[in-house]
């Protein structure tokens, strides 16, 4: 698996659009921080076909400690849970009718010609 930065992203769009890579880094920050912004105010984002994200609050809970046993206390807290959305699981997730593969074929190309 390889992993990839907001810098390839960032060089990626800049070379398929035209457009400065100056001005991709920032619009780019500035959707990464809105956000940040709009999760901290406890607001779920939705992005049709791509997925929703969401604040959750986790309770405080015991918990026990594998090396000692003994008992710990675990403080809740917020986390950001993300649903996948249709296209992006048509894609990643292929379901039992082997619709929605990881990889693409020529005959998943919507008509397209390569």
């Amino acid at each position: 698996m390889k992993t990839i930065t907001k810098k390839d992203l960032v060089d990626r769009i800049a070379e398929d659009s035209g457009s400065k890579r100056v001005l991709v880094k920032r619009v780019v920050q500035r959707f990464l921080d809105e956000i940040i912004t709009e999760l901290a105010a406890g607001n779920r984002l939705e992005f049709r076909d791509f997925g929703v994200f969401e604040l959750r609050e986790r309770a405080a809970r015991r918990a026990q400690n594998p090396k000692t046993l003994e008992p710990v206390y675990v403080p809740g807290k917020r986390t950001v849970k993300f649903k996948i959305g249709r296209l992006m699981k048509e894609r990643l997730v292929p379901d039992v009718n082997g619709i929605g593969s990881s990889t693409s074929s020529p005959s998943s190309n919507n008509g397209d010609v390569h």
